[in-house]
């Protein structure tokens, strides 16, 4: 027995655990949410709510109202202060900084001890124990682990609280022994400058045994890119033979497929997708064989959820786990081992399966088209690029979608500019095939689209060479957490790129 195969064999009784808490979801739902609640009576907040008087979900929901990041700030303003048994008992030490793709306001999302040790590391934990069962033949721990993290370094506040991405937190408070396995070391993977740490990264790595990568998958290919053009081969097994697993998240792995198997072209190459964000880790693919993701339920995390067609009502209705329904979208709400209560994650998911709970996340609750009523979602989006792709040859490297307004001489339509990796030899008959796709997708697009009498087909801009980067790097937020925003309901980032696509 190699050392991957013994260290994985320690994760056994873990995975039967797991297994075993789906036959009493609710209940183990339930203790996550009356624990949580007792353990937080004595809290400002806690005392302002009631939590004492909490013995169900329907009393919690009663006496607590759905949040968002600005009801919670002021409690988080005094927490950076330093003040105590706010949101949460006790000290905060670490706030995850999240600006949320390109919003200049940034967020500061608390995170506890319990938050860390028993939600996000256990979520890395629980990953490898999953990979580990599905792949009984690794050789994982017998070389490195590269991880690509974000491009904040901790900041120092007062008060003995601290600031950063999220990466940056989890590995400055990794235990010193996972060095031994990560690489780079965390003071290259915490340097502040993006384009400098990417150079060093691949300094470092590039002749090292590397046998997983961390991260996510657009910024991950910019750094393979990179080792690529130092090393002068033309696949990435060329320089790391026994590369085995990509641990991906963040933003959707689908439009990045081709461009890895393309590069890593090996039949022993696993993709393993995690959902994992500043407020916590909710999700990881369990089965190689099934691309949706196991919901976590032990986690300290409750989870609630409202259908995405109330969203914009003044009281939506809000659901626990066991009430929602396959096939339908829905907006995340959770309660937290940090202190966030019936917080709107801003994340959209659809059930695959409720026995056990998987999901798959379809977009985000402020990135969809609604403009008409076409209740257009990135999930749609994304699958009607991959057909368009599909049809034409064409490769897909980002793209971004808004509306164009109705005018008193024209309808309404759909704007896309897209930045090819691999252009089509028609931009127009890939839009044709991308708007056909759409309304197969999307019934609510297609009787927009109906006879052209409210929208009329989609129109497809091909953007210049790293147009998307240069603008993400005017707004200083390459690399790590920071992602293009795919949809919006306004013309803002779409009319900003299309001011820069100067050839």
């Amino acid at each position: 027995m190699n050392l991957s195969q013994l260290l994985f064999s320690l994760q056994k009784k873990r995975i039967d655990a797991i297994e075993e808490s789906y036959k009493n979801a609710e209940e183990l739902q339930l203790r996550q949410l009356l624990h949580l609640t007792h353990f937080s009576q004595s809290t400002e907040w806690g005392k302002h709510h009631s939590y004492e008087q909490i013995r169900s979900y329907e009393s919690f929901a009663a006496q607590v109202p759905l949040q968002g990041y600005d009801e919670i700030k002021p409690y988080v303003e005094r927490m950076l202060e330093g003040e105590n048994d706010l949101l949460w008992p006790g000290h905060t030490t670490w706030f995850a900084k999240s600006s949320g793709t390109t919003n200049d306001k940034s967020k500061f999302i608390p995170v506890s001890s319990e938050a860390l040790n028993d939600c996000h590391y256990r979520g890395a934990k629980d990953t490898l124990a999953f990979y580990g069962h599905n792949h009984p033949e690794s050789r994982l721990f017998e070389g490195k682990s590269l991880v690509l993290g974000g491009s904040h370094k901790i900041s120092s506040q007062i008060n003995h609280t601290f600031v950063g991405d999220l990466s940056a937190i989890l590995i400055h408070n990794n235990p010193a022994y996972t060095d031994l396995i990560r690489t780079p070391h965390r003071d290259v993977i915490l340097m502040d400058e993006w384009e400098a740490k990417l150079d060093k990264i691949v300094e470092v790595t590039y002749q090292q045994d590397v046998r997983s990568l961390s991260g996510v998958p657009s910024w991950m290919l910019v750094l393979i890119k990179r080792v690529l053009e130092k090393t002068g081969k033309q696949y990435l097994t060329e320089v790391w033979p026994n590369l085995e697993v990509f641990f991906h998240g963040g933003v959707s792995f689908a439009p990045y497929r081709e461009q890895y198997n393309a590069l890593i072209p090996s039949s022993h190459m696993s993709y393993q997708e995690i959902y994992n964000a500043s407020e916590g880790f909710f999700a990881l693919q369990n089965d190689p064989t099934d691309n949706a993701m196991l919901l976590m339920l032990d986690y300290g995390v409750f989870y609630e959820f409202i259908p995405f067609n109330e969203l914009e009502n003044e009281n939506p209705t809000a659901v626990p786990l066991w009430g929602v329904e396959t096939g339908k979208n829905y907006a995340v709400i959770i309660s937290t081992n940090s202190g966030l209560w019936r917080y709107k994650l801003g994340d959209t998911v659809t059930f695959t399966s409720t026995n056990p709970y998987k999901i798959k996340i379809s977009g985000r609750t402020k990135h969809h088209i609604n403009v008409f009523g076409e209740e257009l979602m990135i999930d749609n989006a994304e699958k009607g690029l991959m057909r368009a792709c599909a049809a034409t040859g064409a490769v897909v490297k980002e793209y971004t979608a808004a509306p164009v307004f109705m005018s008193a001489a024209n309808k309404g339509k759909h704007q896309w500019l897209i930045e090819f990796e691999k252009a089509p030899a028609s931009a127009e008959e890939f839009a044709g095939i991308l708007d056909k796709a759409l309304q197969e997708l999307n019934s609510d697009y297609e009787a927009k689209r109906y006879k052209n009498m409210t929208l009329d087909p989609l129109e497809v801009d091909v953007a210049r060479k790293n147009l998307f980067h240069d603008w993400l790097k005017q707004k200083g937020k390459l690399g790590g957490q920071h992602k293009v925003p795919r949809l919006s309901n306004s013309r803002e980032y779409i009319d900003e790129l299309l001011a820069m696509n100067v050839r």
